[in-house]
């Protein structure tokens, strides 16, 4: 299980505990990391330590069907969830961060000793460690870091090969991928930031740390944005001069790459914090959006446009290479309520489309009744609308992730060579009547 990533041995005590709270408040709610992130004892500590307490935390998690595989044979039962949380940071440390294991099993005991709540483990949590590091963990399955209720249904939809593959993307730190502004000369920033050149023209690189330091930042050259993610807006195939809506924009990187060919664009989104940042990147590329906060439903104006682009609200399944979380938040009952939800919203989007113009709808989601499904009953209820068949190589796809009737169904496992990228459903409609 151990990946070559390089962890400080000597990270404070405090670190730790704060990769047991976002471990914890991973798995308790969506967003819940990102906000114990910005609370104590995680905001309190040094940037460092804080930055190892994240990377802990997210090892934990796509990990964590193999943890607790690895801890349950050598348990009888598990302990209460304040010893599992400790079990849990200290096999992340060892087994896939490669931390020496004196050194997590040293402090994992140091912990259990200051908690009266763990105190009475402090012999299991040394014992159970000692025999790990001792004996090894044996022999896992990636197909165990998927929730049962979702491995079924992902084997049922793809089938048994490509479960195998979905499960060994769980394991994976993705890289991260940049759209660029036109004009930039992709090889030369991929050579600035030790990265590589994707089909579509973005950019890969491994390189960590502050964005806001990276080459071309402050230029405005580029925003950061899954290669999958950078699909759709490349389907509408928009043209300088014309109008397009981003429904659902927010955090707005498809927004830009539509302002950045040259549309008059306008964001729609129902939350105005997550808007703030989608203005802070137009502003640094030199973009000119209007950008309103509103429910796409909700939204009293009577323009149509030649492009519309609606990214729904979704399981988000298909994002937990980058959020491992997603896999735990998601509940089964969530993918109905939220098909209802994007029904609604294409019907909607679908009234914004000028005769011959484009609507793309695409859902970061694995679930069939969130991508096919939607697709196939909008097509039936609105005969003024055409498939537009997609041509992978042209929109920097997989060419496996096209389907027989001319949409994408994008994997995370598609380009393992590659790094892999998230998962999405696509499909482009042209308005005929």
């Amino acid at each position: 299980m151990t990946d070559p990533v390089e962890t400080p041995a000597d990270a404070g005590i405090e670190a730790r505990v704060a990769a047991g709270v976002l471990l914890n408040a991973a798995l308790e709610k969506r967003q819940g990391l990102d906000e114990a992130m910005t609370r104590p004892p995680v905001s309190t500590l040094a940037p460092a330590d804080r930055a190892f307490a994240r990377a802990v935390a997210m090892a934990a998690l796509r990990r964590l069907g193999e943890i607790d595989a690895i801890l349950s044979k050598r348990m009888q039962r598990r302990p209460g969830p304040e010893v599992t949380t400790l079990l849990r940071v200290s096999l992340a440390q060892t087994l896939v961060l490669g931390t020496p294991a004196f050194a997590a099993v040293s402090t994992a005991v140091k912990l259990a000793e200051r908690d009266q709540k763990t105190r009475p483990f402090k012999a299991l949590v040394n014992a159970v460690l000692r025999s790990i590091e001792r004996e090894g963990p044996g022999k896992t399955s990636p197909v165990a870091n998927l929730p049962d209720w979702l491995a079924a249904r992902w084997r049922a939809a793809y089938g048994e090969a490509a479960l195998t593959g979905l499960a060994e993307a769980t394991r994976q730190e993705p890289a991260t991928d940049l759209s660029l502004k036109p004009g930039v000369d992709a090889a030369a920033l991929a050579m600035a930031l030790d990265g590589v050149v994707l089909p579509g023209g973005g950019v890969r690189t491994g390189k960590r740390g502050d964005l806001t330091t990276w080459h071309g930042y402050a230029d405005g050259d580029w925003w950061v944005q899954d290669a999958a993610a950078a699909v759709p807006a490349r389907l509408l195939d928009i043209q300088p001069g014309q109008s397009a809506l981003d429904l659902c924009a927010a955090p707005g990187g498809k927004t830009m790459q539509l302002a950045a060919a040259g549309a008059s664009v306008v964001a729609l989104d129902r939350s105005a914090p997550r808007l703030r940042r989608l203005t802070e990147n137009a502003r640094r590329i030199g973009a000119e959006v209007e950008v309103i906060a509103v429910p796409a439903e909700d939204w009293e104006d009577d323009r149509t446009f030649d492009a519309v682009l609606l990214d729904a609200p979704c399981t988000a399944t298909g994002t937990y290479r980058r959020n491992p979380e997603a896999l735990r938040a998601v509940k089964p009952a969530d993918v109905a309520k939220l098909a209802d939800v994007q029904h609604r919203l294409l019907d909607a989007a679908a009234q914004r489309v000028k005769p011959g113009g484009r609507l793309v709808y695409c859902v970061c989601s694995l679930e069939r009744e969130e991508g096919e499904t939607q697709a196939i009953a909008f097509a039936r209820r609105n005969a003024a609308f055409r498939v537009i068949p997609a041509d992978p190589a042209a929109v920097g796809a997989p060419a496996e992730a096209l389907t027989p009737e001319g949409w994408l169904r994008i994997l995370p496992s598609m380009w393992a060579d590659k790094g892999g990228l998230d998962g999405f459903f696509i499909a482009a409609f042209e308005r005929i009547a």
